[in-house]
């Protein structure tokens, strides 16, 4: 063999193995764990956040206060579930777990940004109208456009008048005043993966994050891995979490309050660097 030849395949060799390097999985245990908690929101879209006969905690958000800074307290949330049992914030039926804990943890190289959700999904929901996937897990990630993304999160995506809201149009999809979210969604029906978007409607497909997941349960325990491109070291950027649990469609969701997923730098779940 020619010494080009040899020269030549042994490049090649280095070039998989760096390839490989590359894409390989961060090594978890070295990665820090971030419980945040997803309840049921019931019919508490944005104009409810917003309206003070309805929501105490608006005046506190017009001033700049988040949404976390207000409800988290002590490893949980102080939330009034009651409103939701009584029907008044869920007139379908509020699910048998109203909040759960998803264990979140994030690291990034220099092409990818990895997220891992480890949870528990609760069975004992009040719908279950998604009858092809028993669980659906999503992250939406906020440009710097979505008003006041820092502390709403994702309720700028939720409206009265979307659907499954009582009374709503059944087509009308999540939208967003101003600004976009990329959306990535891992569905358990063959494993299926979706990079969408959120801005004048919700979009499936056709997102820019090349995203991709990957899962597995043992016993009650799901864990999904995203992949999806670097946004950029030095960013913070607004995310939240949502899972639908027990075939759950639309509204019937447990989601997230707004948090910062810190790329070198701060934020209340901070990526590290492999």
């Amino acid at each position: 063999m020619s010494k080009s030849i040899v020269s030549t395949a042994v490049a090649g060799a280095l070039l998989v193995l760096a390839s490989q390097a590359a894409v390989a999985a961060p090594d978890w245990g070295k990665v820090a764990k971030r419980d945040i908690n997803v309840f049921h929101a019931g019919v508490a879209p944005i104009e409810w956040m917003t309206k003070k006969s309805d929501h105490s905690g608006s005046a506190g958000m017009r001033k700049g206060e988040s949404c976390a800074g207000c409800h988290e307290e002590k490893g949980t949330l102080n939330f009034n579930f009651k409103r939701l049992a009584d029907k008044e914030l869920e007139p379908k039926g509020a699910p048998k777990t109203m909040m759960f804990p998803v264990s979140v943890q994030a690291a990034y190289d220099a092409a990818n940004l990895y997220i891992r959700l480890t949870f528990k999904a609760p069975s004992g929901g009040a719908d279950k109208g998604d009858k092809d996937n028993e669980v659906k897990a999503t992250l939406l990630f906020a440009d710097a456009k979505v008003p006041q993304a820092d502390q709403y999160g994702c309720w700028q995506t939720c409206h009265t008048d979307a659907r499954t809201m009582p009374g709503a149009d059944d087509k009308k999809t999540k939208y967003t005043a101003a600004g976009a979210y990329e959306l990535i969604q891992w569905a358990s029906k063959g494993n299926k993966v979706s990079d969408g978007s959120v801005t004048t409607e919700r979009k499936m497909s056709g997102g820019g994050t090349g995203a991709k997941a990957e899962a597995s349960k043992s016993g009650d325990t799901y864990t999904v891995t995203f992949t999806r491109k670097n946004p950029g070291e030095g960013k913070a950027i607004p995310f939240g979490v949502a899972i639908h649990a027990d075939h759950a469609q639309g509204r019937f969701h447990h989601v997230s309050l707004g948090y910062k997923l810190g790329i070198g730098a701060d934020g209340d779940v901070k990526a590290t660097k492999q």
